[in-house]
């Protein structure tokens, strides 16, 4: 609370905002903070409400059933904080871009791609995020091929970061004739999407630089001019584009972005990579291959990793993933 009064006072200063991005910075601080201590504030109510009806119900003036429900209530908020706990990187606290690409299988896998996008776009609008996309390569039938959007809200990447690798659908298809069950598969890949708190240096001498005519919708503006931009990093080889924008130099602003938070990521994965021989494995396996199934006439959708399971894919499909990013969350932190 201290910190918080302290930072507030510092937000009261008439030249407070001479310098935007730092004033910015404290700004998200001062929020971020707030939240933990409501949070904290929520579970030590909860608790002390426990404790008195703990006491009515030896006393014979509450039922068993309804401690139980309070005690249900209380484990929700304090399990709901110990799963916070575990975002306590730097970068978790970033934005995110999330790409999916469809697998080898044609229709079907760009038909899965798709499921995939309204599955992260549900859970966005339920959990506030806001999205738009950056880029997108539609299916010949159906579908997406390739799709590329940004995640925008706080803890963003921290929440999403598990997302990584590929998915696995079973399904009875409705693309083939014959009802038979097809295997698709798609990956995805979670970034995070670095801000002015992280400082990234890039030589302009090691850019490449691209135009051409953005494809999907926009309309006949956006096919018929070169608006879309793709910057090349020439040392590493990293590649990002954009073609969110009908400017030219917005969409080149927004790349750079985009390759600032890759080679960002690429320096955490070194220093990932030089941890225990245990925690390699774990990252080896969190962006590695199939992490997760769906399997529809089965009923239910399992993750790999930590072995959580939902008998309900319907459910999951509609953006409910909370159980699956929180399990990867409590595992990954063990």
């Amino acid at each position: 609370m201290i910190d918080i009064e302290e930072k507030e006072q510092l937000s009261l200063d008439p030249n407070f905002w001479n310098e935007p991005k730092n004033a910015e910075a404290i700004l998200k601080t001062i929020k971020l903070s707030k939240n933990w201590v409501k949070k904290f504030n929520e579970l030590e109510e909860k608790i002390n409400d426990l404790e008195v009806m703990y006491e009515f119900y030896q006393e014979g003036e509450v039922t068993e059933e309804d401690l139980d429900l309070q005690y249900t209530r209380t484990e929700e908020i304090f399990e709901d904080v110990e799963f916070r706990t575990t975002l306590n990187k730097k970068e978790d606290e970033l934005h995110c871009t999330l790409q999916i690409n469809a697998g080898a299988g044609g229709t079907e896998s760009n038909d899965w791609a798709a499921m995939l996008l309204r599955m992260y776009l549900m859970w966005a609008e339920k959990n506030n995020f806001k999205v738009s996309e950056l880029n997108r390569s539609d299916g010949d039938v159906a579908g997406v091929k390739s799709v590329q959007i940004e995640v925008s809200g706080d803890y963003a990447f921290g929440m999403l970061k598990g997302e990584n690798g590929v998915h696995r659908l079973v399904r009875i298809s409705p693309y083939n004739s014959q009802g038979k069950r097809m295997t698709s598969f798609a990956s995805v890949f979670v970034h995070p999407l670095v801000d002015d708190s992280i400082e990234v240096t890039i030589d302009p001498a090691d850019l490449s630089w691209d135009t051409f005519r953005a494809s999907g919708a926009g309309g006949q503006h956006v096919n018929k001019t070169e608006s879309a931009v793709r910057v090349r990093h020439l040392p590493s080889g990293l590649v990002a584009e954009c073609q969110q924008e009908r400017s030219q130099h917005m969409n080149r602003e927004k790349a750079l972005n985009l390759l600032r938070s890759r080679l960002y990521e690429v320096e955490l994965q070194k220093q990932l990579a030089a941890k225990s021989e245990i925690e390699a494995g774990k990252m080896k396996n969190e962006w590695g291959s199939q992490i997760r199934s769906y399997v529809l006439d089965d009923r239910r959708v399992k993750d790999h990793r930590t072995g959580f399971q939902i008998n309900n894919p319907d459910k999951v499909l509609d953006g409910d993933l909370d159980g699956f990013l929180k399990a990867f969350l409590m595992w990954k932190g063990n």
